[in-house]
């Protein structure tokens, strides 16, 4: 998967391309080399990025203390990195 990789550390790297102020907060699908994430918050005051690092370690299982933004906090495309799972628990997030 293009989209997923494990760092040296063993935390695993995801690509997203994030659409804010969508009607909900959702997964849909793969966006070329990067996971489609639909975001019901805005993108103003950091909310985007704050609601995409809450879902994701919702639906991980992990604390939001896990889920770093990497790069990207004002770009669409944008990279997390998140600890204390395996890569196989991140990819079962694609639909």
């Amino acid at each position: 998967m293009s989209w997923l990789q494990q760092d040296a550390s063993g935390a695993v790297l995801l690509w997203l391309r994030v659409q804010p102020g969508a009607r909900r907060t959702e997964i849909a699908g793969l966006h070329g080399d990067a996971l489609k994430v639909r975001l019901a918050a805005p993108p103003v005051d950091g909310k985007a990025n704050a609601c995409l690092v809450g879902y994701i370690a919702e639906r991980l299982g992990v604390a939001r203390g896990k889920v770093e933004l990497v790069s990207g906090a004002t770009s669409r495309r944008k990279r997390l990195r998140v600890s204390g799972v395996t890569i196989e628990t991140v990819g079962s997030l694609a639909p």
